[in-house]
């Protein structure tokens, strides 16, 4: 898109921030969906919605799905289902308020693997984040009550699997249709979810009208208009200030968890999380600055 259709700046900023106030809310409403249907069900429900709505939607596109498309999307939708059933089973296992924190924990993650896979440089900053974050979690697993319990380790795998994702999407997709590519995604992680949920037997449930509700508002806003907010959006920020709204996400759960749930964080926990939240913050904040030195340095007339 050239430049005298690109969206104003503010226009950009709202739209992404409403990304994650969508995705906060999704810690919330899992949470109450889980008290009636099982974990792997509620995913299989979530995604086979999301992907009937892509296809009714974007019905017109469907003429141009060809095998890359499917094998792109079905790579990166692999990441995005074993992203997704952490989420659910971590969820279940502790309060939104810890999960929201702990998932935020992709931003380091990110530089660790492609440390790992492609030897580039962590640098000091990202290191100074993990030590943060390696000491919130200490707190956590220290201040007495549940400690560091099962939810919260797999909440903590669910932000590598995150970061997983996310490098996935930028090493796999290229200049393909992103609504095509998201519908596959869907797709992948309705039949990886259906498999789980066949591999274990079900206990008898019920599900209420407000079970229902999650369902749906997961797969509307956290699922189909998040992801196309996303790939809309997203493309006119750096990955930097992308990364720095994203950190909303934890906010929101927070606050969720506080005032609609009732969730309460002793002092130590509240630190612990504290510490978390700013070893995510502080290097991208560190990155975002320097590239701001760069642009008034390179094109000093750039706002």
């Amino acid at each position: 898109m050239n430049e005298s259709v690109r969206p104003s700046q503010g226009r950009i900023y709202f739209y992404l921030i409403l990304t994650t106030l969508f995705w906060g809310g999704s810690f919330l409403f899992t949470k109450i969906g889980l008290r009636e249907i099982p974990p792997a069900l509620f995913v299989f429900s979530r995604f086979t919605l999301a992907t009937l709505i892509m296809m009714l939607v974007f019905a017109r596109r469907l003429t141009a799905l060809n095998r890359s498309i499917v094998r792109r999307g079905v790579t990166v939708g692999l990441a995005l289902g074993l992203t997704n059933i952490c989420f659910v089973f971590g969820i279940q296992g502790t309060s939104i308020s810890r999960a929201g924190v702990l998932n935020n924990l992709f931003i380091l993650f990110i530089p660790l693997i492609t440390k790992l896979v492609w030897r580039d440089r962590i640098g000091r900053t990202n290191l100074g984040g993990i030590a943060l974050a390696a000491l919130g979690i200490w707190l956590l697993a220290t201040s007495g009550g549940v400690g560091f319990n099962r939810g919260d380790l797999v909440s903590t795998i669910c932000a590598l699997f995150i970061a997983g994702h996310i490098i996935a999407v930028s090493k796999v997709i290229k200049d393909d249709d992103v609504y095509l590519i998201s519908m596959v995604q869907f797709g992948t992680v309705a039949a990886i979810a259906g498999m789980a949920t066949l591999a274990a037997p079900l206990a008898p449930f019920t599900v209420s009208p407000s079970g229902v509700l999650t369902v749906v508002y997961c797969a509307i806003f956290p699922t189909v208009i998040c992801f196309t907010l996303q790939n809309t959006f997203q493309r006119y920020v750096t990955p930097t200030r992308a990364g720095l709204i994203y950190t909303l996400d934890p906010v929101w759960s927070l606050l969720a968890g506080l005032f609609i749930l009732g969730e309460h964080l002793k002092p130590l926990e509240w630190l612990g999380c504290g510490l978390i939240f700013l070893a995510a913050v502080l290097p991208l904040s560190i990155r975002y600055l320097y590239e701001r030195r760069l642009l008034h340095q390179y094109l000093p007339e750039h706002p």
